[in-house]
């Protein structure tokens, strides 16, 4: 569990401590008191790094240093977890080409970054009467992505929007074979008459 606070000093409440050095060596279980003569005579400060456990665990340090180094740590393990976040691409039912594919590359671009990305087909006016336009869209952008993608939400509508979710499979990419390599295997394996 990480924590934005620590108990320092006279607010640590055990009266009995397993204590640190600044290094990270362990001193030994001891007194409160003695710890904070310790950690004064040091001319740095007494802080509480596990609370729970029996005794609870301290180390003399520069508190300040100390809070430094455990956000950097925080900041690290969010970067790392960072999940893919959810991006929208946005269609009209009667697309044209170019823009079509320019959409396309952005979605490949988008899962090529383990993203989610949301698929909207956006009606006006009268074109919610050629609802079937809108799945045609989103069946040709599925089409183009079949075995790399899986469709977290089929389309549904909301409102005046068709929307649809997929997200990026976890499968490398296949190798791409040159084809006369592939005939020439073929042939191989096929005895002669």
């Amino acid at each position: 569990m990480k924590r934005n606070y620590w108990r320092i000093n006279n607010n640590i409440r055990a009266p009995k401590v397993r204590v640190l050095e600044e290094d990270g060596n362990q001193v030994g279980v001891m007194e409160i008191e003695k710890a904070l003569a310790e950690a004064r005579q040091a001319g740095l400060d007494l802080v509480e790094i596990a609370p729970k456990a029996v005794p609870p665990v301290v180390q003399i340090i520069d508190f300040g240093k100390f809070r430094y180094r455990e956000e950097k740590k925080l900041k690290k393990s969010k970067k790392k977890n960072k999940a893919g976040e959810l991006k929208e691409i946005r269609f009209s039912p009667f697309i044209a080409e170019g823009d079509f594919s320019t959409r396309v590359e952005k979605i490949r671009e988008f899962l090529e970054e383990k993203n989610k990305v949301r698929l909207v087909v956006k009606f006006k006016g009268r074109q919610m009467g050629s609802k079937k336009f809108g799945y045609e869209v989103l069946d040709k952008v599925v089409d183009i992505f079949k075995d790399r993608i899986v469709i977290d939400m089929k389309p549904k509508f909301l409102g005046r929007h068709l929307a649809m979710v997929i997200s990026p499979t976890n499968k490398p990419k296949e190798k791409k074979v040159n084809k006369d390599k592939e005939i020439e295997n073929k042939n191989a394996k096929t005895p002669l008459r």
